[in-house]
Order: C-alpha cells, then sequence, then structure tokens
C-alpha cells in the first residue's frame, strides 16, 4: 500500500525547491498525496478495512497542515503546488 522508493524518488526530484532538497513542504505534500491516492485505490476494493482508512485520514490531514503553512508562507507556491499535484481548493 505504501509507494516505491522510485516512486519517492521521482517525486523528490520533481518537487525539490534545490538540490538534494527531501524535506520541504513541496516534497512532503507530493509524497502524501500519492500515497494517498494508492490507499485511495486500495479502499475501492477493500471497503471494510477501517483501520487503514484511520491512517489515510491521519495523512489527509498532515497534508491539509503543511498545505496551510506554505499558503502561509508564500501564496505563490501554494497556488503553483496545488496546480501541479491536481488538488482543489
Amino acid at each position: 500500500m505504501s509507494i516505491t522508493a522510485e516512486e519517492k524518488n521521482r517525486l523528490m526530484k520533481e518537487f525539490a525547491t534545490k538540490e538534494g532538497d527531501t524535506g520541504s513542504p513541496e516534497v512532503q505534500v507530493a509524497i502524501l498525496t500519492s500515497r494517498i491516492n494508492t490507499l485511495t485505490e486500495h479502499f475501492k476494493t477493500h471497503k471494510k478495512d477501517n483501520h487503514g482508512r484511520r491512517g489515510l485520514l491521519k495523512m489527509v490531514a498532515q497534508r491539509r497542515k503543511l498545505l496551510d503553512y506554505t499558503k502561509g508562507k508564500d501564496e505563490a507556491r501554494y497556488q503553483d503546488l496545488i496546480k501541479k499535484l491536481g488538488i482543489r481548493r
């Protein structure tokens, strides 16, 4: 249910703000979005997996916090990020 190491490295390279960037909000949000999308597909076939659903809700809340932080720091970065990821709002 998790993302592969290759996928994670690809996201880090794509959303990094500078060389070797692994912890910026953009990278973290991109990784969380990928994990959320993977879990969403999982729940289409495993409707009764309530323990996994709790983890999904925690990830969504963490992503929301990181997006709010980014929006507070720099509105342009926030708009660019949600546009790249296809997140509504």
